[in-house]
């Protein structure tokens, strides 16, 4: 009973720090001058949800957060920045975006903590008698109710690329007109 209630404590303190970590690096990734920076915190807020799937005991689902948007999804955001020579560094925002965006975060914190309170209440998750979920059982509905949206949003990451591509590309024969040449 002791060693049950050592685990508990150990997986709240696990919780709690992650999610303490979770929430001010998601500050920052509002309130931080530079893209890139906030890109970076992105990757923190991401990585400290998939800490919470890991603590969750879904190990396969922590493992495609990190792999599917830290990997995949950052290095596009980075890619689109980068390559559109996007204003990365204190006139990227201005005082009154970097306000929209922290009033949009709150708004979103309180709609989500509503929805959860409103759906869960006081009901307690017990990890000891969760039943182990295998990929099959998580695979199963991906790809048979959600592989339509699935593809949808593959789609759209690859029109970003594309279109920061294409963005990027747009500019260089006038670039290179007005600038004499280096032989």
């Amino acid at each position: 009973m002791i060693a049950a209630a050592n685990a508990s404590f150990g997986q709240q303190v696990a919780f709690w720090v992650s999610a303490g970590v979770m929430a001010a690096s998601a500050v920052r990734v509002v309130t931080a001058r530079n893209v890139v920076h906030a890109a970076l915190y992105l990757v923190v807020t991401l990585a400290m949800v998939a800490a919470t799937y890991a603590e969750l005991t879904a190990e396969f689902v922590a493992w495609v957060q990190v792999l599917i948007y830290i990997g995949a999804v950052i290095v596009l955001l980075l890619f689109g920045v980068m390559l559109t020579r996007a204003p990365i560094g204190r006139e990227a925002l201005d005082n009154e975006q970097r306000m929209v965006a922290l009033l949009a975060g709150a708004a979103l914190l309180g709609t989500l903590v509503a929805v959860l309170v409103d759906g869960f209440g006081n009901n307690k998750v017990d990890l000891t008698s969760a039943s182990v979920s295998r990929t099959a059982q998580l695979g199963a509905p991906l790809f048979s109710r959600w592989v339509i949206p699935f593809e949808v949003v593959s789609i759209v990451l690859l029109a970003a690329l594309v279109g920061a591509v294409a963005l990027a590309r747009k500019d260089a024969p006038a670039r290179r007109a007005a600038s004499p040449d280096r032989r």
